[in-house]
Protein backbone atom coordinates (compact mmCIF):
# COMPACT_ATOMS: atom_id res chain seq x y z
CA UNK A 1 0.00 0.00 0.00
CA UNK A 2 1.37 3.70 -0.30
CA UNK A 3 -1.62 5.64 1.28
CA UNK A 4 0.13 7.63 3.91
CA UNK A 5 -0.97 6.39 7.45
CA UNK A 6 -1.27 8.19 10.85
CA UNK A 7 -2.27 6.55 13.83
CA UNK A 8 -4.80 8.16 16.18
CA UNK A 9 -3.61 8.43 20.07
CA UNK A 10 -5.83 8.34 23.09
CA UNK A 11 -5.09 10.09 26.44
CA UNK A 12 -4.28 13.72 26.78
CA UNK A 13 -4.04 14.32 23.01
CA UNK A 14 -5.87 13.51 19.72
CA UNK A 15 -4.01 12.97 16.76
CA UNK A 16 -5.80 12.99 13.14
CA UNK A 17 -5.74 9.85 11.39
CA UNK A 18 -6.99 8.65 7.65
CA UNK A 19 -6.61 4.91 8.61
CA UNK A 20 -6.35 3.85 12.17
CA UNK A 21 -9.30 5.71 12.79
CA UNK A 22 -11.32 3.08 10.74
CA UNK A 23 -8.93 0.00 12.69
CA UNK A 24 -9.70 1.37 16.19
CA UNK A 25 -13.71 3.05 16.11
CA UNK A 26 -15.96 0.89 17.71
CA UNK A 27 -17.41 0.26 20.95
CA UNK A 28 -15.39 0.46 24.13
CA UNK A 29 -15.46 -2.40 25.92
CA UNK A 30 -13.62 -3.11 29.84
CA UNK A 31 -10.08 -2.94 30.02
CA UNK A 32 -9.52 -5.87 32.04
CA UNK A 33 -7.58 -9.22 31.56
CA UNK A 34 -9.73 -11.92 29.03
CA UNK A 35 -8.64 -15.06 29.65
CA UNK A 36 -9.65 -16.40 26.16
CA UNK A 37 -7.03 -16.91 23.04
CA UNK A 38 -7.25 -16.07 19.87
CA UNK A 39 -3.95 -18.45 18.93
CA UNK A 40 -3.32 -17.53 14.92
CA UNK A 41 -6.99 -18.47 13.65
CA UNK A 42 -8.38 -16.16 10.81
CA UNK A 43 -10.91 -13.50 12.20
CA UNK A 44 -12.49 -14.24 8.36
CA UNK A 45 -12.67 -17.31 9.25
CA UNK A 46 -15.15 -17.42 11.74
CA UNK A 47 -12.69 -16.43 15.07
CA UNK A 48 -15.00 -15.87 17.82
CA UNK A 49 -12.17 -14.78 20.18
CA UNK A 50 -12.89 -11.57 22.25
CA UNK A 51 -9.36 -11.00 22.33
CA UNK A 52 -5.95 -10.24 20.08
CA UNK A 53 -3.32 -11.96 22.35
CA UNK A 54 -0.38 -9.85 21.78
CA UNK A 55 3.02 -11.68 23.71
CA UNK A 56 5.72 -9.45 25.08
CA UNK A 57 9.19 -11.34 25.67
CA UNK A 58 11.12 -8.76 27.58
CA UNK A 59 13.87 -7.79 29.69
CA UNK A 60 12.19 -7.47 32.72
CA UNK A 61 15.00 -8.34 35.44
CA UNK A 62 18.48 -8.58 34.81
CA UNK A 63 21.35 -6.65 33.36
CA UNK A 64 19.53 -4.58 30.75
CA UNK A 65 15.84 -4.81 32.38
CA UNK A 66 15.92 -1.21 31.59
CA UNK A 67 15.21 -1.75 28.14
CA UNK A 68 12.67 -4.08 28.72
CA UNK A 69 10.46 -2.31 30.86
CA UNK A 70 10.79 0.49 29.20
CA UNK A 71 9.23 -1.16 25.71
CA UNK A 72 7.15 -2.88 28.27
CA UNK A 73 5.38 0.88 29.61
CA UNK A 74 5.28 2.39 25.75
CA UNK A 75 3.54 -1.01 24.61
CA UNK A 76 0.83 -0.70 27.86
CA UNK A 77 -0.05 2.79 26.62
CA UNK A 78 -0.46 1.85 23.02
CA UNK A 79 -2.53 -1.00 24.12
CA UNK A 80 -4.80 1.36 26.54
CA UNK A 81 -5.28 3.33 23.70
CA UNK A 82 -6.13 1.17 20.95
CA UNK A 83 -8.57 -0.67 23.61
CA UNK A 84 -9.81 2.74 25.06
CA UNK A 85 -10.83 3.32 20.84
CA UNK A 86 -12.43 0.09 20.43
CA UNK A 87 -9.91 -2.46 19.55
CA UNK A 88 -8.95 -3.82 16.56
CA UNK A 89 -12.11 -4.62 14.52
CA UNK A 90 -14.42 -4.48 17.56
CA UNK A 91 -11.96 -7.08 19.66
CA UNK A 92 -9.31 -6.11 22.84
CA UNK A 93 -5.94 -6.32 22.78
CA UNK A 94 -4.53 -8.24 25.78
CA UNK A 95 -0.90 -7.56 26.06
CA UNK A 96 0.71 -10.98 27.99
CA UNK A 97 4.29 -10.00 29.49
CA UNK A 98 7.08 -12.73 29.73
CA UNK A 99 10.23 -11.99 31.74
CA UNK A 100 13.27 -12.94 29.92
CA UNK A 101 15.66 -12.12 32.68
CA UNK A 102 17.99 -10.46 29.88
CA UNK A 103 19.24 -13.93 28.80
CA UNK A 104 18.90 -15.65 25.54
CA UNK A 105 17.85 -19.27 26.84
CA UNK A 106 14.96 -17.51 28.67
CA UNK A 107 14.35 -15.42 25.68
CA UNK A 108 13.73 -19.27 23.50
CA UNK A 109 12.01 -20.12 26.62
CA UNK A 110 9.79 -17.35 26.74
CA UNK A 111 8.90 -17.28 23.12
CA UNK A 112 7.95 -21.05 23.26
CA UNK A 113 5.48 -20.60 25.88
CA UNK A 114 4.02 -17.39 24.66
CA UNK A 115 3.24 -19.59 20.94
CA UNK A 116 2.40 -22.64 22.70
CA UNK A 117 1.01 -22.23 26.04
CA UNK A 118 -0.67 -18.66 25.28
CA UNK A 119 -0.96 -18.67 21.78
CA UNK A 120 -0.45 -14.90 21.33
CA UNK A 121 -1.15 -13.72 17.56
CA UNK A 122 1.93 -11.49 17.35
CA UNK A 123 4.82 -11.37 19.55
CA UNK A 124 7.08 -7.96 21.08
CA UNK A 125 10.37 -9.67 20.79
CA UNK A 126 13.32 -9.08 23.32
CA UNK A 127 15.09 -5.36 23.41
CA UNK A 128 18.52 -6.61 22.88
CA UNK A 129 19.36 -8.16 19.52
CA UNK A 130 21.20 -11.31 20.53
CA UNK A 131 18.11 -12.40 22.73
CA UNK A 132 16.15 -11.65 19.53
CA UNK A 133 18.07 -13.99 17.24
CA UNK A 134 17.45 -16.55 19.69
CA UNK A 135 13.92 -16.27 19.28
CA UNK A 136 13.87 -15.68 15.74
CA UNK A 137 13.39 -19.96 14.80
CA UNK A 138 10.74 -19.68 17.16
CA UNK A 139 9.06 -17.04 14.98
CA UNK A 140 9.41 -18.32 12.37
CA UNK A 141 8.46 -22.11 13.04
CA UNK A 142 4.95 -21.11 14.35
CA UNK A 143 4.54 -18.38 12.06
CA UNK A 144 4.03 -15.64 14.77
CA UNK A 145 4.95 -12.63 13.21
CA UNK A 146 7.47 -10.94 15.79
CA UNK A 147 8.45 -7.38 16.22
CA UNK A 148 11.90 -5.74 18.05
CA UNK A 149 11.20 -2.28 19.40
CA UNK A 150 15.31 -2.39 19.87
CA UNK A 151 17.14 -5.13 18.31
CA UNK A 152 19.07 -3.16 16.15
CA UNK A 153 21.78 -6.00 14.75
CA UNK A 154 21.55 -6.80 11.08
CA UNK A 155 21.58 -10.73 11.49
CA UNK A 156 18.37 -10.04 13.35
CA UNK A 157 16.23 -9.85 10.53
CA UNK A 158 19.21 -11.35 7.65
CA UNK A 159 20.74 -14.50 8.24
CA UNK A 160 24.85 -14.69 7.47
CA UNK A 161 23.71 -16.13 4.34
CA UNK A 162 21.49 -13.72 3.28
CA UNK A 163 18.30 -15.52 3.80
CA UNK A 164 15.25 -13.46 5.37
CA UNK A 165 13.80 -14.31 9.25
CA UNK A 166 10.40 -14.23 7.23
CA UNK A 167 8.38 -13.69 10.77
CA UNK A 168 10.95 -10.89 12.06
CA UNK A 169 10.46 -7.72 12.13
CA UNK A 170 11.72 -4.73 13.59
CA UNK A 171 10.81 -0.93 14.34
CA UNK A 172 14.23 0.59 15.16
CA UNK A 173 17.21 1.49 12.52
CA UNK A 174 19.90 -0.97 12.28
CA UNK A 175 23.39 -0.50 13.61
CA UNK A 176 24.99 0.04 10.69
CA UNK A 177 23.15 3.49 10.31
CA UNK A 178 23.71 4.30 13.67
CA UNK A 179 27.32 3.81 13.01
CA UNK A 180 27.47 6.28 9.97
CA UNK A 181 25.64 8.67 11.78
CA UNK A 182 28.41 8.68 14.18
CA UNK A 183 31.16 8.87 12.19
CA UNK A 184 29.35 11.61 10.00
CA UNK A 185 28.69 13.51 13.27
CA UNK A 186 32.36 12.99 14.71
CA UNK A 187 33.42 14.08 11.19
CA UNK A 188 31.58 17.79 11.49
CA UNK A 189 33.08 18.08 14.50
CA UNK A 190 36.17 18.29 13.06
CA UNK A 191 37.56 15.25 14.58
CA UNK A 192 40.43 13.78 12.28
CA UNK A 193 42.04 11.36 14.56
CA UNK A 194 39.37 9.10 16.01
CA UNK A 195 39.48 5.92 18.75
CA UNK A 196 36.77 3.09 19.69
CA UNK A 197 36.17 1.78 22.77
CA UNK A 198 33.82 -1.18 22.45
CA UNK A 199 32.48 -4.20 23.76
CA UNK A 200 34.29 -7.23 22.39
CA UNK A 201 31.49 -9.67 24.17
CA UNK A 202 28.75 -7.94 22.06
CA UNK A 203 27.48 -8.30 18.95
CA UNK A 204 25.48 -5.06 18.86
CA UNK A 205 28.69 -3.00 19.75
CA UNK A 206 31.11 -4.74 17.52
CA UNK A 207 28.83 -4.21 14.50
CA UNK A 208 28.12 -0.64 15.75
CA UNK A 209 32.24 -0.36 15.75
CA UNK A 210 32.44 -1.56 12.26
CA UNK A 211 30.35 0.43 10.55
CA UNK A 212 32.08 3.46 12.57
CA UNK A 213 35.59 2.61 11.57
CA UNK A 214 34.11 2.15 8.24
CA UNK A 215 32.44 5.45 7.82
CA UNK A 216 35.55 7.76 9.33
CA UNK A 217 37.75 6.32 7.01
CA UNK A 218 35.90 6.79 4.56
CA UNK A 219 35.46 10.54 5.53
CA UNK A 220 39.34 11.01 5.16
CA UNK A 221 39.41 10.32 9.49
CA UNK A 222 42.07 8.15 11.08
CA UNK A 223 41.34 5.45 13.59
CA UNK A 224 44.07 6.39 15.98
CA UNK A 225 43.58 3.86 19.02
CA UNK A 226 40.75 0.62 18.94
CA UNK A 227 40.45 -1.11 22.98
CA UNK A 228 37.92 -3.45 23.92
CA UNK A 229 36.27 -4.22 26.91
CA UNK A 230 33.66 -7.19 27.86
CA UNK A 231 30.22 -7.14 29.64
CA UNK A 232 30.47 -6.99 33.48
CA UNK A 233 33.70 -5.62 33.55
CA UNK A 234 33.68 -2.80 35.96
CA UNK A 235 37.69 -0.97 36.15
CA UNK A 236 38.85 0.14 32.56
CA UNK A 237 41.24 2.55 33.47
CA UNK A 238 44.22 0.54 31.84
CA UNK A 239 42.21 0.30 28.50
CA UNK A 240 41.41 3.97 28.77
CA UNK A 241 44.74 5.14 29.92
CA UNK A 242 46.37 3.67 26.48
CA UNK A 243 43.48 5.14 24.60
CA UNK A 244 44.41 8.59 26.23
CA UNK A 245 47.80 8.13 24.89
CA UNK A 246 47.29 8.20 21.14
CA UNK A 247 45.56 11.58 21.41
CA UNK A 248 41.74 11.15 19.74
CA UNK A 249 39.98 14.21 19.21
CA UNK A 250 36.78 11.58 19.86
CA UNK A 251 36.31 8.38 21.19
CA UNK A 252 32.88 6.26 20.04
CA UNK A 253 31.88 3.89 22.88
CA UNK A 254 29.27 1.37 21.39
CA UNK A 255 27.93 -0.57 24.13
CA UNK A 256 24.98 -0.86 27.11
CA UNK A 257 24.50 1.41 29.78
CA UNK A 258 26.08 -0.89 32.51
CA UNK A 259 29.29 -0.26 31.72
CA UNK A 260 29.54 2.53 29.42
CA UNK A 261 28.17 4.60 32.43
CA UNK A 262 31.51 3.17 34.23
CA UNK A 263 33.75 4.06 31.13
CA UNK A 264 32.34 7.39 31.07
CA UNK A 265 32.70 8.22 34.61
CA UNK A 266 36.58 7.04 34.74
CA UNK A 267 37.39 8.83 31.44
CA UNK A 268 36.62 11.74 33.06
CA UNK A 269 38.64 10.95 35.80
CA UNK A 270 42.07 10.11 33.77
CA UNK A 271 41.73 14.15 32.27
CA UNK A 272 40.13 12.52 29.00
CA UNK A 273 37.85 15.29 28.36
CA UNK A 274 37.42 15.19 23.93
CA UNK A 275 33.91 14.19 23.00
CA UNK A 276 32.60 10.66 23.45
CA UNK A 277 29.88 9.22 21.21
CA UNK A 278 27.85 6.39 21.51
CA UNK A 279 24.26 4.90 20.27
CA UNK A 280 20.84 3.82 21.55
CA UNK A 281 22.55 1.32 24.22
CA UNK A 282 23.28 4.44 26.51
CA UNK A 283 19.62 5.51 26.81
CA UNK A 284 18.93 4.44 30.31
CA UNK A 285 18.48 6.90 33.31
CA UNK A 286 20.88 4.37 35.54
CA UNK A 287 23.79 5.80 32.69
CA UNK A 288 23.30 9.21 34.72
CA UNK A 289 23.49 7.44 37.64
CA UNK A 290 26.61 5.47 37.05
CA UNK A 291 28.53 8.00 35.24
CA UNK A 292 27.71 11.37 37.09
CA UNK A 293 25.77 14.27 35.47
CA UNK A 294 29.08 16.57 34.99
CA UNK A 295 30.96 13.47 33.65
CA UNK A 296 28.17 13.21 30.86
CA UNK A 297 28.77 16.58 29.48
CA UNK A 298 30.32 16.58 26.00
CA UNK A 299 28.44 13.35 25.46
CA UNK A 300 26.12 12.51 22.33
CA UNK A 301 24.07 9.27 21.42
CA UNK A 302 22.64 8.44 18.25
CA UNK A 303 18.85 7.67 19.13
CA UNK A 304 15.23 6.74 17.52
CA UNK A 305 13.66 9.83 18.74
CA UNK A 306 13.70 12.94 21.38
CA UNK A 307 11.38 13.68 23.76
CA UNK A 308 12.22 17.76 22.84
CA UNK A 309 11.00 17.19 19.71
CA UNK A 310 9.11 19.86 18.69
CA UNK A 311 7.01 17.88 16.34
CA UNK A 312 3.30 18.04 17.60
CA UNK A 313 2.65 14.16 17.04
CA UNK A 314 5.86 13.53 19.45
CA UNK A 315 4.55 15.70 22.05
CA UNK A 316 1.16 14.76 22.14
CA UNK A 317 3.02 11.52 23.20
CA UNK A 318 4.90 12.64 25.70
CA UNK A 319 2.19 14.64 27.24
CA UNK A 320 0.26 10.86 27.09
CA UNK A 321 3.22 8.74 28.49
CA UNK A 322 3.60 11.73 31.33
CA UNK A 323 -0.19 11.75 31.84
CA UNK A 324 0.02 7.65 32.58
CA UNK A 325 3.30 6.62 34.10
CA UNK A 326 4.50 10.29 35.78
CA UNK A 327 7.85 10.44 33.78
CA UNK A 328 8.83 11.19 30.53
CA UNK A 329 9.06 8.53 27.57
CA UNK A 330 12.47 7.79 26.28
CA UNK A 331 13.19 6.33 23.29
CA UNK A 332 12.62 2.49 24.34
CA UNK A 333 9.24 3.71 25.49
CA UNK A 334 8.23 5.27 22.73
CA UNK A 335 9.58 2.31 20.08
CA UNK A 336 7.60 -0.04 22.33
CA UNK A 337 4.57 2.50 22.12
CA UNK A 338 5.45 2.66 18.05
CA UNK A 339 6.03 -1.79 17.99
CA UNK A 340 2.07 -1.49 19.42
CA UNK A 341 1.11 0.75 16.80
CA UNK A 342 2.73 -1.10 13.82
CA UNK A 343 1.41 -5.03 14.84
CA UNK A 344 -2.16 -3.25 15.21
CA UNK A 345 -2.30 -2.06 11.70
CA UNK A 346 -1.04 -4.68 10.06
CA UNK A 347 -3.39 -6.96 11.61
CA UNK A 348 -6.20 -4.34 10.76
CA UNK A 349 -5.02 -3.89 7.25
CA UNK A 350 -4.89 -8.06 6.87
CA UNK A 351 -8.25 -8.21 8.32
CA UNK A 352 -7.35 -11.20 10.17
CA UNK A 353 -5.32 -13.13 13.08
CA UNK A 354 -4.04 -15.64 10.40
CA UNK A 355 0.03 -15.11 11.01
CA UNK A 356 0.58 -15.56 7.31
CA UNK A 357 -1.37 -12.90 6.66
CA UNK A 358 -0.47 -10.39 9.44
CA UNK A 359 3.21 -11.30 8.61
CA UNK A 360 2.62 -10.17 4.59
CA UNK A 361 0.63 -7.22 5.91
CA UNK A 362 3.60 -6.17 7.76
CA UNK A 363 6.10 -6.68 4.86
CA UNK A 364 3.73 -3.97 2.82
CA UNK A 365 4.00 -1.23 5.02
CA UNK A 366 4.75 1.73 3.47
CA UNK A 367 4.83 5.82 4.63
CA UNK A 368 3.35 4.63 8.74
CA UNK A 369 3.74 7.74 10.76
CA UNK A 370 4.79 6.52 13.88
CA UNK A 371 5.91 8.61 17.33
CA UNK A 372 9.77 7.55 16.37
CA UNK A 373 9.46 8.55 12.65
CA UNK A 374 7.56 7.73 9.16
CA UNK A 375 8.97 4.30 7.62
CA UNK A 376 8.40 2.12 4.89
CA UNK A 377 9.62 -1.84 5.41
CA UNK A 378 12.12 -2.73 2.99
CA UNK A 379 13.03 -5.98 1.64
CA UNK A 380 14.93 -7.18 4.95
CA UNK A 381 12.24 -6.25 7.08
CA UNK A 382 13.91 -2.71 8.77
CA UNK A 383 12.02 0.37 8.61
CA UNK A 384 14.38 3.22 6.61
CA UNK A 385 13.32 6.42 8.83
CA UNK A 386 15.41 8.83 10.60
CA UNK A 387 17.85 9.02 13.28
CA UNK A 388 18.50 11.75 16.13
CA UNK A 389 21.39 13.22 17.55
CA UNK A 390 20.66 13.76 21.64
CA UNK A 391 23.68 15.90 23.64
CA UNK A 392 24.07 15.33 27.68
CA UNK A 393 23.89 18.43 29.17
CA UNK A 394 24.28 18.30 33.15
CA UNK A 395 22.99 14.68 32.78
CA UNK A 396 19.77 15.86 30.94
CA UNK A 397 19.26 14.60 27.06
CA UNK A 398 18.56 17.87 24.91
CA UNK A 399 17.79 17.34 20.91
CA UNK A 400 21.13 18.20 18.95
CA UNK A 401 19.66 17.47 14.95
CA UNK A 402 17.85 14.90 12.80
CA UNK A 403 19.61 12.87 10.20
CA UNK A 404 17.82 11.15 7.15
CA UNK A 405 18.62 8.35 5.53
Amino acid sequence: MTEKKTLKRFASVFLASSLIVGALAGCSSSEEEKTSSSGGSSSSDGDSSEVIKIGANLELSGSVASYGSSIGKGAELAVEEINAAGGIDGKQIELVKVDNKSENSEATNAAIKLATQDKVTAMIAPATSGNVIATAQIANQYKIPTVTASGTAPNVTENEDGSINDYVFRTCFIDPFQGIVAANFATELGAKNVAIYADNSSDYAKGLAASFKQQIEANGGKVVAEEAYVAKDVDFKSTLTNLKSKNPEFIFIPGYYEEVGLIVKQARELGIDVPLMGADGWDSPTLVELAGKDALNNTFITNHYSSQDPDKTIQGFVEAFQGKFNEAPNAFHALGYDTVYFIADAIKRAGSTDGEAIQKALAETTDLSLITGTFSVDEKHNPVKSATVLEYVDGNQKFNSKVNP
